[in-house]
């Protein structure tokens, strides 16, 4: 039967987790077109891959070497014409932002919608009237002639019933006058006498009452004048004020002062290095880096980052990222250790919740910033950094927090901080992996590509080495660099030697006088004898077994470390037997200290 043909799987959009950024093909903003996401190859195109991978033992080899990256210049006297006339159109744009202050300001709110006007609510007094003239408009218009005709009926009857109610009060009133004359002749008697004295008490009551008066007008007189000077006062001390005002404005009219890592965007040399990263990560597309630049700035505001350098993490992830020394070319190195997130405790702090995320993404942020200010932006010196990426044990891509926290990361350092990253090495790169990277490659440039180097286990150390110095690199990745008082420092440099398979080398360290003789030696994988001598310059001497013969296996991945006290001239000769189908690298140092007599 034929075999149905395999669809590949579509590239991924995934890379490897708490890496700094390196541009792929430089996206102008965050919000590009989504891609596909990642899938997992099926088994049976991992079990060929595999088999192509045993079948084909140079594989390895040829995946890890890269087209070496060679940085541009930052002096502007070197760039193209083109290079040269695009910063300076950047510059412009950066100037004439800065005079507008507007390169830090805030993105204008989203315009609200159109809010309803409000139904007027009428008081019931005008509420009820309106009705009533309703009514009136709707009731049923009545004749005049028939208006005249009730108003004469109701005249008719009221005049007859007023004539005979007059008649019964003439008669009583004719009787109550008699009466109350008698009675009004005393009581008008009686209230002569009151209004006189109502009269008198009235007069100096009103006397009183106009000294009253005038005393209170003398005294509104008085507050009238003290409120004039108040009130006077009050407007110098207002125009005082304007004044102080208008000069404070007049003072921030001019162009705002933005710094970035530490560097003002236009002051000199090292500003022309900032924006030329800018130019780079968009092509030397003018408009793009100003844009990305702007962007940036505000980002930077709006994050925090001057705050976020001051901040204290904790040390649950210094053995996830940490900077250890720096590559043959002076480029600091940052080490990315997935492995450490094996341990389940650490993943669940790390990654499974919203908020610890964020916090990990903070943390993530801060060590690049200090990375970066701790860079030398002049254009002759080392603005980049170099970054290495352990990928032993790593979790993989089927962890959904991890890639949530990764991708959220990789799009802030992305669009934040660009062209950083000389080169990035990947090592222990599992199989997987590498097929991984042949499905992404076509979406990288040449130039991004050409920063990306892989190695396998068993290259591991060699590959760092052709880039890192031995003594610089760490224990655990073949160096003999490590923690703690040692004999010997990063400051000793390390003689570094090739064992070709089944073969023996031989390590001589001559002594021409007295002294104390100590060394330090390790052999990548080990899996090999090991023997230290002193063999004495006379013909007569005899030799000295400074360490016997053993076999060190792989699992003592270690540095031994030696001395011997020497009282005559002669050499410490160390053999190193490869007896395995498969070379070796060999490290070692070596000091003499003299003998205090």
């Amino acid at each position: 039967m034929a075999q149905e043909p395999q669809n590949p799987p579509p590239p991924p959009q995934q890379v490897p987790p708490l890496i700094d950024p390196v541009p792929v093909d430089n996206p102008p903003t965050t919000q590009s077109q989504p891609q596909p996401q990642a899938q997992s190859p099926s088994i049976e195109a991992q079990a060929e891959t595999e088999t192509q991978e045993k079948a084909q033992p140079g594989v390895e080899d040829k995946i890890s070497e890269s087209v070496s990256f060679k940085e541009e210049t930052n002096v502007v006297g070197d760039l193209p014409e083109a290079q040269k006339k695009a910063l300076e159109d950047l510059k412009k744009l950066v100037q004439e932002a800065l005079n507008n202050r507007y390169l830090t300001a805030p993105k204008p709110p989203s315009p609200e919608p159109e809010k309803k006007k409000p139904d007027i609510v009428k008081e019931p007094e005008v509420a009820a009237g309106e009705a009533a003239e309703e009514a009136e408009k709707k009731a049923p218009e009545v004749s005049e002639e028939e208006k005249k005709d009730v108003e004469a009926k109701e005249e008719t009857t009221e005049i007859e019933v007023t004539e005979e109610k007059k008649d019964v009060e003439v008669k009583e009133e004719t009787k109550e006058v008699e009466v109350t004359e008698e009675k009004k002749e005393v009581e008008v008697t009686e209230e002569k006498k009151d209004v006189e004295v109502k009269e008198e008490k009235k007069e100096v009551e009103v006397t009183e009452e106009k000294k009253d008066v005038e005393v209170i007008e003398e005294k509104k007189d008085v507050e009238v004048t003290e409120e004039k000077k108040d009130v006077e006062v009050k407007e110098e001390k207002k125009e005082e004020e304007v004044t102080e005002e208008t000069t404070v404005v007049e003072e921030e009219v001019g162009p705002e002062e933005v710094e970035i890592w530490g560097i003002p965007l236009l002051a000199d040399e090292r500003s022309d290095v900032i924006l030329l990263k800018f130019l780079r990560a968009r092509d030397f597309k003018v408009k793009d880096a100003f844009s990305m630049l702007k962007n940036t700035v505000r980002w930077r505001k709006e994050f925090g980052i001057d705050g976020l350098v001051l901040e204290d993490f904790g040390s649950d992830w210094d053995k996830v990222v940490f900077t250890d020394g720096q590559d043959k070319e002076g480029h600091p190195v940052c080490y990315n250790v997935f492995g450490e997130f094996e341990s389940k405790e650490l993943y669940n702090k790390t990654f499974s919740d919203e908020e610890k995320r964020n916090k990990f993404i903070r943390w993530r942020i801060q060590v690049l910033e200090k990375s970066v200010r701790s860079l030398d932006f002049s254009p002759t010196a080392i603005s980049t950094i170099v970054q290495v990426n352990d990928l032993k044990n790593s979790p993989g891509l089927g962890k959904r927090e991890l890639r949530q926290a990764t991708n959220q990361a990789l799009l802030l350092l992305q669009d934040n901080y660009p062209e950083f990253v000389a080169k990035q090495i990947f090592i222990n790169v599992p199989w997987w992996y590498l097929a991984f990277y042949r499905m992404i490659s076509p979406f990288f440039t040449q130039r991004t590509k050409s920063k990306f180097v892989f190695a396998g286990p068993s290259k591991s150390a060699e590959t760092l080495f052709k880039y890192i110095a031995p003594e610089l690199v760490p224990l655990q990745y073949g160096g003999l660099s490590r923690e703690g008082e040692q004999e010997f420092t990063t400051a000793d440099p390390v003689t570094e030697v090739t064992i070709k398979p089944a073969t023996k080398h031989a390590v001589e360290f001559p002594v021409s006088e007295k002294g104390h003789l100590v060394w330090e030696i390790r052999v990548v994988g080990w899996d090999v004898s090991y023997v230290a001598e002193f063999v004495p310059s006379t013909e007569d001497g005899y030799t000295v077994i400074v360490q016997k013969n053993r076999k060190i296996a792989p699992a003592d991945e270690t540095v031994i470390s030696n001395a011997f006290k020497i009282g005559e001239a002669g050499k410490v000769v160390l053999t190193i037997d490869n007896q395995t189908s498969k070379k070796k690298k060999l490290l070692y140092r070596s000091k003499t200290k003299p003998i205090a007599e």
